[in-house]
């Protein structure tokens, strides 16, 4: 209802064109089709914090633009009956008619609309039909005065309302407010109620009117759009908080190589060494990938990479337990197949089983012998004399497959010159098939021209370490230099 500022009250004035107001209802209903369709597409997934906060507002938006279509809808049609101004005599007070009243829809962010005079002269009040629905109130017991009105308010906010409507009588502010009804039927409804004080001639304050709103269901979205965003910024700032930790983890268990490294460090057969890790492209989160060469008793060396399903602190915490243990067998003088088959068994037993693929090497440069092993991982290139090939895998499934497992061993002699590459299948992924592998076979005639471990590694990662990866990756390159 129009706000009185004098005790006459200006005619009505007239529905706009129909052109303009059906052009906006239609653009409304598009617009509306079109978040619907964004709010479909994002998946119903309620452990996800980010997409909570997108149903969140896509549902809000199309009630509002549901709300909007529906003022447009009321607007096309032109004002309703209006009903006197509450300054002019009086006589008895009757409660409007009911039969423009309608149910709001289910879910709607407006709800309901009502408005109410009060005359301070008479003390009588004029209330729409609505407002008794939005009170919860039955019309046949006649409007509230401005005295019974807080006794349907709830107790706490009983003070507020009482504050603005001494203000708009006797300051003349204007009320803009909101305070929640307690309902007979129980139940508690949030209203918005906005009103102004109605002049005599003489100006002084003769009656208030008020249009009360049912902004329940609005504020109920507007609270689930501020809980996902709040749990979506708690859920962000714990995987960068975990970020940091598995990569501080990853970077305490990994050989913090720099450039390349020489195993063993006199004597003929040594190995020229690089590495390198390639986080993924698509993920935040660390990864189980690990690559590991260490000088051993002997002397011989250990050259391992792996992988450990999953992503995050729990599973970079797997990887720097299989590396431990990995590490201790092989110093120990344990083979490779045997270390296998104790990581295998250390996965099983674990609280939180995982699965695991790696391949274990135990160099001996006295007489040049590589021998490995390998637990469902890709087996390692071997470059020679400008060619490379895949070396014939032994058996061995999965670490964390099957209790058990017996893993089977292999022997290679290596020459001056030759090159050695392992990595996990985050750099070439086993589901591009042979194609992938090629890719890096297809690198020899460049490793071939290389002057080091080092300059072979960034020739991988230029070749393959730029691409969309959905996973970590690890690359290992030996070089036997004499």
């Amino acid at each position: 209802m129009p706000p009185h500022v004098s005790a006459d009250r200006a005619a009505d004035p007239p529905p706009p064109p129909r052109g303009p107001v059906e052009s906006l209802i239609t653009q409304t209903r598009r617009l509306r089709g079109e978040v619907d369709a964004v709010r479909r597409e994002t998946p119903p997934d309620d452990t996800d914090a980010q997409g909570r906060w997108q149903r969140a507002l896509c549902e809000l938006a199309l009630h509002q633009l549901d709300d909007l279509d529906e003022h447009l809808a009321q607007l096309r049609e032109g004002p309703p009956g209006s009903v006197p101004p509450p300054h002019v005599p009086r006589g008895p007070v009757i409660p409007p008619p009911l039969a423009r009243r309608q149910e709001p829809r289910p879910g709607s962010l407006l709800s309901r609309v009502g408005s109410a005079e009060w005359d301070l002269l008479t003390d009588q009040a004029v209330w729409s039909g609505e407002l008794y629905a939005i009170l919860g109130r039955d019309p046949a017991g006649g409007p509230l005065t401005l005295d019974e009105l807080p006794s349907v308010v709830h107790v706490e906010d009983q003070p507020l309302l009482t504050t603005m409507v001494t203000g708009c009588l006797i300051d003349g502010r204007p009320i803009d407010g909101e305070f929640r009804v307690a309902r007979a039927d129980g139940s508690l409804r949030t209203v918005h109620m906005m009103g102004e004080p109605v002049l005599d001639a003489d100006g002084s304050t003769a009656a208030m009117w008020a249009v009360l709103r049912d902004v329940s269901e609005l504020r109920r979205s507007e609270r689930a759009v501020r809980d996902n965003h709040e749990a979506l910024h708690r859920e962000r700032h714990r995987e960068q908080a975990e970020h940091r930790v598995a990569v501080a983890l990853q970077e305490a268990v990994l050989p913090p190589w720099g450039g390349s490294l020489r195993f063993p460090r006199r004597g003929t057969g040594s190995l020229d060494l690089a590495a390198r890790y390639l986080p993924s492209s698509t993920s935040a989160l660390i990864g189980g990938d690990w690559y590991d060469a260490m000088e051993l008793p002997g002397p011989e060396v250990l050259l391992s990479v792996g992988d450990l399903t999953g992503h995050g602190v729990p599973v970079t915490s797997g990887m720097a337990l299989l590396l431990g243990a990995l590490r201790g067998m092989a110093v120990s003088g344990t083979e490779p197949a045997p270390i296998l088959g104790w990581l295998n068994q250390l996965l099983d037993d674990s609280v939180q089983p995982s699965l695991g693929s790696a391949v274990a090497c135990r160099y001996r440069p006295a007489t040049r012998t590589l021998v490995w092993a390998q637990a469902g991982h890709p087996a390692p290139l071997l470059f020679r004399d400008g060619t490379g090939h895949a070396l014939t895998p032994p058996g061995g499934v999965l670490l964390g497959a099957t209790t058990g497992a017996v893993y089977e061993q292999a022997e290679e002699r290596l020459r001056p010159g030759d090159l050695l590459l392992m990595y996990t299948d985050g750099l070439v992924p086993r589901r591009a098939g042979t194609a992938a592998q090629q890719r890096l076979l297809a690198l020899a005639p460049r490793f071939a021209g290389a002057r080091t471990a080092q300059d072979c590694v960034r020739t991988v990662v230029e070749e393959l370490g730029g691409r969309e990866r959905e996973d970590d990756a690890s690359v290992l390159v030996a070089r036997v230099v004499d």
